[in-house]
C-alpha cells in the first residue's frame, strides 16, 4: 500500500478508499498503478480505464458534457491535472489563451450550423478552461506560435489586435511564455501541424501527446512517440524569437491594426 501510495503520490488512506469503492480514480493514477502492479494485459487495461472514467469525479467541465465529444473530455481531463503544457500551434491562437472575441469567430466559423445561443454556450466554455490559468497550482505553459497566426485576420482587424494584446498582457515567463517562430525562418520541425505536450508530475512521470485532426484527436503516451515530439518542440523553441522579441514582434503587429480600427 505505501509503495502504491508512493507511485500516485497519494497517501495511504487514499488508496484504500479507492479499494474500497470510496473514492474514485483518474485515469493516469490507475494506469501508473496497473503499470506498478504488472497489469499489461491491454484488454483488462482498457476495460478498468472504461470502468475508472464512468465513476471518477465530475470535472468543472460536467455542466457542458451533452455538449463535448469523448476527445474533448479528455482534453479537458489532460488539461486540469498537467503540471506542465508545452504547445505549438500553426494557425491559430489555441484556446487557452483566445479573447472571448477570437473564440466567438473561431467557434461561429467552425460550427456554421450552429445557433447563437450554442455559439454563446462554447465560448463560454471556452473561456472557463482558461481558468487553470488563474489558480494557484496552474500549469507552466510554453506556447510557440507560428508567424502566420499573428496575421490571421480571424474575427476582422479588431479582434485581431484585441487577441494580441492579450498575448502581451498575459506572456509571462517562466509561468507562462509566448515564443513565436517568425517567417524568416523556412522551414520548422512543427510543418506538419500543431500538437501539444502535457506533463505530469514525478510519481506517475507521464508525457502525453495530443495531434489534432478534423474530426478529433489523436492520444500518444508511448516513449518513441512522445520522445519524438520532445525533440520537435526542442527544435521549434530553438527556431523560435525569444519571448521579448516574440513581444516586440506581437506589439508592432498591434500597433499597425490600430491604425484600421
Amino acid at each position: 500500500m505505501e509503495d502504491a501510495a508512493r507511485r500516485i503520490d497519494a497517501d495511504k488512506p487514499k488508496i484504500s478508499r479507492i479499494e474500497n469503492g470510496l473514492a474514485s480514480i483518474r485515469r493516469l493514477e490507475l494506469e501508473a498503478l496497473l503499470g506498478l502492479y504488472g497489469v499489461s494485459d491491454e484488454q483488462v487495461v482498457t476495460a478498468m480505464v472504461a470502468m475508472a472514467k464512468q465513476t471518477r469525479r465530475k470535472g468543472w467541465w460536467h455542466q457542458y458534457s451533452q455538449d463535448l465529444h469523448p476527445h474533448f473530455e479528455e482534453r479537458m481531463d489532460l488539461e486540469d491535472d498537467a503540471a506542465r503544457i508545452l504547445a505549438f500551434q500553426p494557425l491559430l491562437v489555441p484556446g487557452l489563451l483566445q479573447t472571448t472575441e477570437y473564440a466567438r469567430s473561431v467557434i461561429r466559423s467552425a460550427e456554421r450550423t450552429a445557433t447563437e445561443a450554442e455559439v454563446e454556450h462554447w465560448v463560454e466554455m471556452r473561456m472557463a478552461r482558461q481558468a487553470i490559468l488563474r489558480r494557484a497550482t496552474a500549469p507552466q505553459l510554453v506556447c510557440l506560435l507560428d508567424e502566420a497566426v499573428l496575421h490571421r485576420r480571424v474575427g476582422g482587424a479588431s479582434a485581431l489586435k484585441g487577441q494580441l494584446d492579450r498575448l502581451l498582457e498575459i506572456n509571462s515567463p517562466p509561468d507562462l511564455s509566448i515564443q513565436v517562430i517568425p517567417f524568416g525562418q523556412g522551414w520548422h520541425a512543427g510543418l506538419d501541424g500543431g500538437f501539444s505536450v502535457y506533463s505530469y508530475p514525478d510519481p506517475l512521470h507521464l508525457d502525453v501527446v495530443t495531434v489534432d485532426y478534423l474530426d478529433g484527436a489523436l492520444y500518444l503516451e508511448d516513449d518513441a512517440s512522445v520522445g519524438r515530439y520532445h525533440r520537435a518542440f526542442d527544435q521549434l523553441r530553438a527556431s523560435a524569437l525569444s519571448s521579448r522579441q516574440s513581444m516586440s514582434l506581437i506589439s508592432r503587429l498591434s500597433r499597425d491594426l490600430e491604425r484600421e480600427v
